[in-house]
């Protein structure tokens, strides 16, 4: 039982494209910047707020991975009191999961409104990634894997642990090595195509074909690591995004209706250390399998099969962790996640179109922000307000749209499921 329904009144997200350091910017500045565009999206105002706080009936749900390396900062709910005066009192703390950070604060956040502790929920997920090197931001980022035993004289080390998900999925099914990462290359190409419909994508105005995603070790595509290519990683990305959810009571008291609904989630954890992981799904047909289970878990909450869904957001921080969610999500059979490549299930103008909004290949991947961002994307797709990149059939938006945000080399994994 999901108890109380919970809605999404709007959000917003910044311009993943813009580097808020070059702009002598500093985190409250992102902040202030993006709720002031979600409480326009939701029509919900300051004052409203602070109306909404006397009577004990609004908090605050902050996602951000790793600020303290980031921008030297911790303490990151209370962050919100510096964005303005009306969050004064408001409770609000910080949720952290690597890279599902975001979703765990929209866990939270939704769990408080089912359970009938609030009537609206302010969810934010940020981070500031552009304030170090290259280098010393993919060794921060390790902390999201087991650091001390996987990272160490890494230099890149999620690139590392990521291709060595693609080499696995390789040999438990006997692809053949070539296609397989031709496929990879197809799936950055659709990726990168979906983002120059999204105004707010870090990529629109970048330059992906298949021949320069498929070369890799070229110029144009070196490699990262020992195996995957440029083309196949997320960005590193500054960007917040926000979402205002609300009760059941809320919307009747602002008089809404038709707005997006949490219909289900899922959230598995598998063990920390990606090594365990591949001894520990040696038995099971799925390479991932608690991201598995983490989707049915969703879909049997939200009483529907993957036949309901029409269009997934899902958690692309390399190529191959978009590939073995095909079959996470039941698309294919795993093993036989080359199909909806080959085929073009997948893409924008496909049956199951995956990251309408350009993911995090193509949007970017402002960590502690992604889970929201995608959240927000699936609520826009069901709302009908993607604009350029509304998925629309048969003259119809979404019906049900589906998420997922893992956090770590896929150890914590986040599924919603938002609908009409």
């Amino acid at each position: 039982m999901l108890g109380n329904a919970v809605y999404v009144l709007g959000g917003a997200q910044t311009d993943f494209e813009r580097n808020w350091t070059k702009e002598g910017k500093s985190e409250v500045a992102l902040l202030k910047e993006a709720v002031d565009d979600a409480l326009l999206s939701a029509g919900i105002t300051y004052g409203d707020i602070s109306r909404l706080n006397e009577d004990g009936r609004v908090a605050c749900f902050v996602g951000n991975f790793i600020g303290e390396r980031y921008v030297d900062q911790g303490h990151l709910g209370a962050l919100l009191t510096e964005v303005h005066p009306a969050f004064y009192g408001v409770p609000s703390a910080r949720y952290e999961a690597a890279c599902a950070s975001g979703s765990v604060a929209l866990d939270a956040a939704i769990s408080k409104i089912r359970l009938d502790d609030y009537d609206l929920a302010i969810v934010v997920g940020w981070e500031l990634m552009k304030t170090v090197s290259s280098k010393e931001c993919g060794d921060i980022l390790g902390r999201a894997a087991f650091y001390r035993k996987e990272c160490p004289g890494v230099d890149f080390p999620f690139p590392t642990l990521f291709g060595q998900l693609a080499i696995e999925t390789v040999n438990k099914y006997g692809l053949d090595r070539d296609a397989y990462f031709d496929d990879l290359a197809m799936i950055s190409v659709i990726n990168y195509e979906n983002a120059k419909r999204n105004p707010l994508a870090q990529t629109r105005k970048w330059f992906m074909d298949y021949e320069e995603a498929s070369h890799r070790g070229t110029e144009t595509n070196p490699l990262v690591g020992e195996t995957l290519g440029v083309a196949d990683c997320s960005q590193v990305t500054d960007g917040a995004a926000v979402v205002f959810l609300a009760s059941e009571r809320m919307i009747q008291e602002l008089r809404l209706k038709n707005l997006p609904r949490v219909k289900g989630f899922g959230h598995r954890t598998a063990p920390m250390i990606f090594a365990n992981k591949m001894i520990e799904s040696r038995q099971n047909n799925y390479i991932l399998p608690w991201t598995r289970q983490a989707i049915l878990d969703a879909y049997g909450r939200a009483g529907i099969g993957v036949e309901d869904v029409n269009v997934i957001e899902t958690h692309d921080c390399f190529t191959s962790s978009e590939y073995v969610a095909i079959s996470s999500f039941g698309i294919t059979d795993p093993g036989n996640e080359f199909e909806a490549v080959r085929d073009g299930r997948i893409a924008f103008d496909g049956s199951m179109p995956i990251n309408p909004s350009g993911g995090l290949i193509g949007c970017g991947h402002p960590v502690g922000a992604s889970g929201v961002r995608m959240f927000l994307d699936i609520s826009k797709q069901i709302a009908g307000t993607a604009g350029d990149y509304q998925v629309v059939r048969n003259g119809e938006i979404p019906e049900n749209a589906a998420m997922l945000n893992i956090g770590g080399t896929a150890t914590t994994n986040y599924v919603f499921i938002v609908g009409r």
